[in-house]
């Protein structure tokens, strides 16, 4: 490792490279040091992105085959032997293998791939990002980003986020993909956490406004008392499931940091940041008494039968099928995956049923705001696309992902072959048929025709046309008209264009209001060389081990004390104190700027 001179000298140099390359690739100056994450004016993205002459194909002969691994789950396309893969391909020499997180923890599978000695060419570490660097077994971007080479992944940041991504040593070793807007933005999604239920339960109800936790729950029972069964897409009778959750290694965040959300705070992630004080304070949502009302909750509805029996032990797998089965009415969590099981919802049929789910913003007392949903472009630094030291070709693989952000190859990921995948109207709108719809959203159809490529860098917002969204989802037009009947009399009854008009968080940029947001960018990246990091990594454990307990437990004060116990015997005041370091660093930063 280098030390903090060394780290100083090495990122004043690579902030200098930036801004000249910024100015010379978009002809404006780069953002201030505290103006909200990679939002560009679409105009000058489009100078960044595209070029008015297209390289010519590469021959078949000279494509190169490399490899990616994703510590995400996720669907294998049918890679060798897919349409669009094979034209990405042909533009910029490269095909891409994905292989996605299964059967482990991220934290497993990176310690395996380390254990094994042999990586792929490209890897997203998630939360094991950290372990990869640290082995030196990925390769620095900086010298790639100050080259000039690859000027969509240069203007893909600003210098100064850029600075962000550095690394103990002085480098940047990866980046992340997701919220980056281009152009206008166009959201139509809540891509955050949220407590959901499906439509049919609201329309039974004659759409009620549900604020509460108790109220949500009060809605799930009343609804599974009158309808007890449903019926899958062949007609066979399956059993409710009014409510259920994830206590798996990788996911249990979905129900152990909703207190953080019930009592109004934006996801701070790992802590509450309390800013009602003459300075910002760190708060242990795992404490709080709505984190104790909300898992009393939960343990009254498990011994009513509404949580489901096999939350505690239930894998990834299982809970995603149960979801794409239709015959869960609700539960908390991210938005993450709801593509997948929104399309085999379309494809069985089920979406005319109502089962599709719509997100809630619910408080633990009414009156309350919330703030499920993050408006503006949050920066994660803790994890994202790297290349690593195993890569025969690094220029190659720079080049292949900086080319990941030309517009007609986002166009080819996202949105498919034009005329066989959407259409284009008078006014050069992209649309879809219901029947493409239905097509694209089949999974044989994906697997043999689409490549979206999804964890390497992409935009949302505004295509460099000016006129279409760069994600189908956030098209507002496409958008409504692919909801099935029953989402749409949802957001007609409730008055929602949206899913965060549904959800109804307090409007606000919380990147320029809350200058230490988010938190989870932090303590994603410790270990264990710090008392702070020692206390995180118990705690975790700690609750993967006790909340199921406290959920099921015939006598819930006892067992919440027990817990307290073991919580407390973490020394949770380590990490909380280190959190707050950080937390006076970042506002210190930013009173700076």
């Amino acid at each position: 490792m280098k030390n903090n001179t060394m780290k100083k000298v090495v990122a004043l140099s690579m902030s200098t490279l930036l801004m000249a390359a910024s100015l010379a690739g978009c002809g404006s100056a780069p953002a201030a040091d505290n103006a909200a994450p990679a939002t560009t004016d679409s105009n000058d993205t489009a100078a960044q992105t595209t070029d008015s002459t297209e390289a010519a194909p590469v021959a078949s002969g000279d494509i190169v085959d490399m490899t990616f691994f994703a510590g995400m789950p996720g669907t294998e396309i049918n890679s060798g032997n897919n349409e669009i893969q094979d034209m990405i391909a042909e533009k910029t020499g490269v095909r891409l293998k994905e292989t996605w997180l299964t059967g482990q923890t991220v934290s497993e599978a990176i310690g395996s791939i380390i254990a094994s000695g042999t990586y792929p060419d490209l890897i997203d570490g998630g939360d094991g990002s950290t372990d990869l660097y640290n082995e030196g077994v990925l390769i620095p971007w900086d010298e790639y980003l100050e080259s000039g080479k690859y000027p969509n992944l240069t203007n893909y940041y600003t210098p100064t986020e850029w600075d962000q991504f550095r690394q103990d040593d002085g480098h940047i070793y990866w980046c992340n993909v997701f919220q980056n807007t281009k152009g206008a933005p166009t959201g139509t999604a809540h891509n955050d956490e949220a407590f959901w239920i499906q439509a049919r339960v609201l329309e039974w109800d004659n759409y009620p406004e549900i604020k509460t936790l108790d109220q949500y729950f009060d809605l799930l029972e009343r609804y599974a008392a009158a309808n007890p069964k449903t019926k899958d897409a062949n007609g066979n009778e399956m059993d409710i499931i009014p409510y259920t959750c994830l206590c798996d290694d990788w996911r249990y965040f979905c129900i152990e940091n909703a207190p953080q959300f019930l009592d109004g705070y934006p996801n701070d992630g790992s802590v509450i940041v309390d800013d009602s004080g003459a300075a910002p304070t760190i708060v242990d949502y795992n404490t709080t008494p709505t984190a104790k009302r909300y898992f009393a909750k939960l343990n009254e509805e498990y011994k009513k039968g509404i949580v489901d029996k096999d939350f505690g032990t239930q894998k990834y797998d299982d809970y995603i099928q149960k979801l794409s089965n239709g015959n869960v009415l609700g539960m908390c969590d991210q938005y993450w995956d709801f593509q997948q099981i929104n399309d085999a919802l379309l494809t069985a049929g089920l979406d005319e049923q109502g089962c599709n789910y719509v997100p809630l913003g619910l408080t633990i007392d009414e009156g309350m705001e919330n703030r499920w949903h993050t408006y503006g472009d949050t920066l994660n630094t803790a994890s994202g696309i790297a290349v690593t030291t195993s890569c025969a070709d690094p220029d190659l693989a720079f080049s292949f992902l900086d080319k990941m952000l030309d517009q007609d190859i986002m166009n080819l990921r996202f949105w498919g072959v034009e005329g066989v995948d959407y259409l284009v109207d008078e006014n050069g709108l992209f649309y879809r048929t219901p029947e493409i719809r239905a097509q694209v959203a089949d999974p044989k159809y994906k697997a043999d025709h689409m490549c979206t490529y999804s964890y390497l860098p992409q935009y949302g917002g505004t295509s460099d046309d000016g006129i279409n969204a760069n994600l189908p989802e956030e098209q507002p037009s496409e958008f409504y008209d692919k909801l099935a009947e029953p989402l749409k009399k949802c957001f007609d009854a409730y008055g929602a264009k949206n899913y965060p008009d549904l959800i109804g968080s307090v409007v606000e940029d919380v990147n320029a209001t809350h200058p230490w947001f988010p938190m989870w960018s932090y303590s994603n990246n410790l270990d264990t060389s710090t008392p702070g990091g020692v206390a995180w990594t118990k705690m975790g454990e700690t609750k993967h081990e006790w909340l199921p307990k406290v959920v099921m437990a015939s006598d819930f004060e006892s067992e919440w004390n027990n817990y307290m116990s073991a919580y407390e015997a973490c020394q949770p005041e380590d990490f909380l104190g280190q959190m707050q370091e950080e937390l006076d660093r970042r506002v210190a930063a930013n009173a700076g700027n």
